[in-house]
């Protein structure tokens, strides 16, 4: 029976029995609010909450009105800088995102209206998560594999997780990454990685073979790359550095050599999240063979390791507590292992303006293109008969014209690419709106702020019986679209006519 009742009908219930309801005694008050759940199919609680105060009941159906803080505009602009900043989580994106939107204006990329730049610059890490939620669902990316721990050794002392107590900067975590495929026979190459626990800064070496004496040499080109000198190094079990090649050059340079406990991968915490977070975000879990893919690799880590040190904020464990059950963690703010150079007192002025003079000099954009070409090539070595050409076989000023739509075709990394179905792109009904769409353009343009629902209100107003309540969604998407090209005319509207820049081209590209 109530579903056979309108809403009008309902509303007229609410109006008749509210002010009896309010001056009624308990017991009547029941018996009236049986009747009007049996008859409306309200849940008892609504019913209470109808007939104890009608005016508040009404407000749901009362126009919303108002402003949004974060517009299309500012949407569009944070797409753009998550693209640039590889798609990296809401917190680590704020972190990050004044340093990546001066260097791409620095640069040239990016040209924003001051406003829509101010609003950018504000926006939360919750916000940021509301504003690509849908972004994001697009641009999923796939689940990550986990690798067992490694084989135990007992040959040099131990060293717990619990045992680093704030080390000053050169003190490494290094860890093989098997670039083996679904396969561990035969050969394939494997990647050194090293992590500093204090700056989290991170270097990877490509090795044609695990073995201990390339290990050493691994060493020494760690030893030439990094800013800072090397203190000492913590391995896991693994025979290639429990060895006394490894053991005898630590000693002869006078570098501290420890090692986690067996089958506890958390001693290894800082290096074992850069192997997912660096190495197989940036190489995948494709099989690599050849002196070609070594040296293919070793291109791509030249612009990880800037790309990633200086450019992608991570987070830092500062304490951590046991409540029973549960471990209560709490981090510092996400900064780049840069910053924490440049923030910590060991490292000398020296030292921290060499690091500043090369972050001035470093484009983002050109290192994730960079980036993105070299993980075409890797792509093309695993796989060449299934390989075409992705993203990442593009011209810079192509690469930047497609950023601020990227994320439409799904993963962005050549390593990462699955073969995606043809995308459904045309029509197979007739537009409902292509009469009124000149109506709708004028009352947007007398009214941006106006919702899709109040527009289909006023058309079932005026064209009765033509629309349905269905095509509702239809309209909303429409809309949806036109705010989308405002959004982008306010972020191009900054540009300088006199710089020799096309307003109709997107963001970076040149005449």
């Amino acid at each position: 029976m109530a579903k056979e009742i309108s809403r009008n009908t309902r509303k007229e219930l609410v109006e008749a029995l509210g002010q009896r309801y309010v001056k009624a005694f308990k017991k009547e008050k029941a018996r009236m609010l049986d009747e009007f759940v049996a008859v409306t199919g309200y849940h008892r609680k609504h019913a209470v909450r109808l007939l104890g105060n009608r005016d508040r009941a009404a407000e749901p159906d009362r126009p919303v009105t108002g402003r949004r803080i974060y517009d299309e505009a500012v949407r569009e602009a944070l797409i753009i800088t998550w693209e640039a900043a590889d798609r990296i989580c809401s917190k680590r994106l704020k972190a990050i995102l004044p340093d990546i939107v001066d260097a791409m204006e620095r640069h040239g990329h990016l040209a924003l209206n001051p406003e829509v730049r101010q609003r950018l610059l504000k926006v939360s890490a919750a916000t940021i998560d509301r504003l690509l939620s849908d972004v994001r669902k697009k641009a999923h990316p796939h689940k990550r594999k986990r690798r067992l721990p490694k084989k135990v050794s007992k040959q040099v002392p131990i060293r717990t997780f619990a045992d680093w107590d704030e080390p000053v900067p050169g003190y490494l975590e290094i860890d093989f990454v098997a670039h083996s495929g679904s396969s561990t026979e035969g050969n394939f190459v494997h990647t050194l990685v090293a992590t500093d626990i204090c700056s989290g800064w991170i270097e990877c070496i490509p090795f044609l073979a695990k073995e201990q004496s390339l290990v050493v040499e691994g060493l020494a080109v760690l030893c030439r790359q990094l800013p800072f000198p090397l203190l000492g190094v913590d391995s896991d079990n693994d025979s290639a550095f429990i060895n006394d090649t490894l053991l005898g050059h630590c000693e002869l340079h006078k570098i501290k050599f420890t090692r986690s406990r067996p089958y506890h991968r958390n001693d290894q915490a800082w290096v074992e999240q850069k192997n997912g977070a660096v190495v197989r975000r940036f190489v995948g879990y494709d099989r690599f063979t050849g002196v070609v893919a070594g040296q293919a690799l070793a291109h791509l880590y030249r612009s990880v390791r800037l790309y990633v040190n200086y450019f992608q904020p991570s987070f830092k464990l500062r304490e951590k507590e046991r409540q029973g059950a549960k471990i209560r963690r709490l981090y510092h703010e996400p900064a780049t292992p840069c910053s924490r150079l440049l923030n910590h007192p060991s490292i000398n002025e020296s030292t921290k303006a060499s690091l500043r003079a090369q972050r001035m000099q470093l484009d983002p954009l050109k290192l994730l293109h960079q980036i993105r070409d070299d993980q075409a090539a890797l792509a093309a070595l695993a796989s060449p008969e299934d390989y075409t050409a992705g993203p990442g076989r593009t011209s810079l000023e192509q690469f930047l014209a497609q950023l601020p739509q990227l994320w439409r075709s799904g993963e962005a990394r050549p390593t990462h690419q699955k073969n995606t179905s043809r995308t459904h792109n045309w029509r197979t009904r007739e537009d409902p709106f292509k009469e009124v769409w000149p109506d709708v353009l004028h009352w947007l343009q007398r009214d941006p702020d106006t919702t899709a629902k109040n527009l289909f209100q006023r058309l079932q107003k005026d064209h009765p019986g033509r629309y349905a309540d269905g095509q509702l969604r239809t309209l909303q998407r429409r809309v949806g679209e036109w705010r989308q090209i405002m959004a982008k005319e306010l972020v191009y509207s900054s540009l300088d006519e006199n710089t020799g820049l096309d307003k109709s081209v997107p963001i970076g590209v040149n005449n």
